[in-house]
């Protein structure tokens, strides 16, 4: 097989079972209804949509196969067209894990509601933190989206609509739109990360703008996701970090938010924290932030976080914050000298006295780590209901048979329709070589980014007028 006719897997995004998070600060959109989430099934009292709870089967065991084999002649190299057993796989496209974004969508309507553009950034800054958070230790990698794949999703619940389409398959690229019922904002961007295999680790470099827009302050938010690397991804128990710098500009009034993904550092004392602050467009700071993209996210004012860490230098004060829920070092003895040791859990976000809670992660299902560790808006990204079909286009990520085949245990089935699919779509493009055309997208062209001035692809519109006639057939 040339290198033309090769088929990406991509690895992607990599998140517990276990959440610090005591309580949800997921509140629903005023004016919207409610969603009871304790039981599942179409629809409940007052016609509340119910979700489910629960996926069909429980997650295949990876103990019987090597990802060695596969990687090991791959050290350095960009991991974009290795092929990987259906074994390492989740049963969600990259279009659904891209809809995770959503799951804390509450901080873009309060952002909307607020009338100072401090408070707004505030809130913006912890949806960019909250969008990353579902990677907490998600060892599975999503299924790679097949040219011309789709994938919807509509939360009445929540405030938003979101469609998103795969738009390029040489070099892979996912572009999705949202938007809130109540027309508070539009959210958008183009997904491409660049992941290499170090060996011992396998790291995703973000490529691509993401793009807020909040309609009733005429504002526009723009920034790019951190780097995930997922370690031992040979031998040892698998363990995940981000870091880098994220920089949010307000392009309506020139601030900056500048967030520091800390990397673990020596004895993991900084894994899983995130430092910055706000400042205008003359760079002077007006707010600190702190916290971890796992747990939590506070803020508070330059003076108070400037005192507190000089007494805390002097040693003024003491620590008085608790340790996390199963702290003690992970065990590495499967091979010394292949894996890297899993970071000692440190002690919890420390709050400073007079900060503000910007943010905290939801808890996770019971049965999360049976259910690959999703969260309980992940677990009904799949679902499909009865009559759905009918509304759907063809080519939704719902109707790909390899992954409802693994969500509901059948990993022989999954692995056949993989197969299956791959050839079709190698095929589906020899045809076109053949023919000499071009593929065409449905929902989303290549253009610049308003705001930025970068490559980006925008959406086309008229998704949601159902007109699914042309689709192609790519299942």
């Amino acid at each position: 097989m040339n290198g033309e006719e090769e088929f990406f897997d991509a690895v992607t995004g990599f998140d517990s079972d276990h959440s610090s998070g005591g309580f949800s600060e997921t509140s629903p959109v005023p004016g919207m209804i409610d969603v009871d989430t304790s039981r599942s099934g179409k629809s409940g009292e007052n016609g509340i949509q119910k979700h489910r709870t629960a996926l069909p089967a429980p997650m295949f065991t990876r103990s019987d196969f090597s990802v060695w084999s596969i990687l090991k002649k791959c050290i350095g190299l960009e991991l974009s067209k290795i092929t990987m057993p259906i074994a390492f796989n989740e049963p969600l496209s990259f279009l659904q894990r891209i809809t995770e974004y959503m799951e804390h969508v509450y901080l873009i309507h309060r952002a909307s509601r607020q009338s100072q553009t401090l408070e707004r950034m505030q809130s913006v800054a912890a949806f960019a933190v909250s969008a990353v958070a579902s990677q907490w230790e998600r060892t599975g990698k999503p299924f790679n989206p097949l040219l011309g794949e789709t994938y919807e999703l509509i939360r009445e619940d929540l405030g938003f609509r979101f469609i998103s389409e795969q738009v390029s398959h040489h070099p892979p690229i996912s572009a999705f739109y949202s938007e809130g019922l109540n027309q508070d904002f539009m959210f958008h961007g183009s997904i491409y990360p660049k992941l290499k295999f170090w060996g011992k680790s396998v790291e995703a470099e973000p490529r691509g703008t993401i793009t807020l827009e909040l309609l009733r302050h005429n504002e526009a938010y723009t920034w790019t996701n951190p780097t995930c690397c997922v370690h031992n991804v040979i031998l040892g128990q698998l363990w995940i970090e981000q870091y880098g710098t994220v920089e949010i500009l307000n392009h309506s009034t020139g601030d900056k938010c500048v967030l520091n993904f800390k990397p673990c550092g020596l004895f993991g004392k900084e894994l899983h924290r995130v430092e910055g602050h706000i400042q205008d467009k003359n760079k002077k700071k007006l707010f600190m932030i702190y916290g971890k993209w796992t747990e939590c996210l506070w803020g508070i004012d330059p003076a108070s976080y400037e005192s507190f860490k000089k007494q805390e230098r002097r040693g003024d004060h003491p620590r008085k914050a608790r340790l996390n829920p199963g702290s003690e070092k992970a065990d590495s003895s499967v091979d010394g000298d292949m894996a890297d040791d899993m970071p000692v859990a440190q002690e919890t976000v420390q709050v400073i006295p007079g900060s503000k809670l910007l943010w905290r992660i939801n808890s996770r299902p019971p049965h999360s780590a049976q259910m690959y560790n999703f969260t309980s808006f992940t677990v009904s990204l799949n679902e499909l209901e009865a009559g759905m079909e009918k509304t759907l286009p063809p080519t939704d990520c719902r109707l790909r048979p390899d992954i409802r085949g693994m969500e509901n245990g059948n990993m022989d089935l999954a692995s056949q329709e993989k197969e299956r699919l791959e050839e079709k779509q190698r095929e589906a493009r020899r045809e076109r070589a053949k023919e000499e055309t071009e593929w065409r997208t449905r929902w989303f062209y290549p253009g610049d980014n308003p705001y930025t001035g970068t490559r980006d692809w925008l959406y086309a519109g008229d998704y949601f007028e159902r007109n699914f006639s042309d689709c192609p057939d790519i299942y």
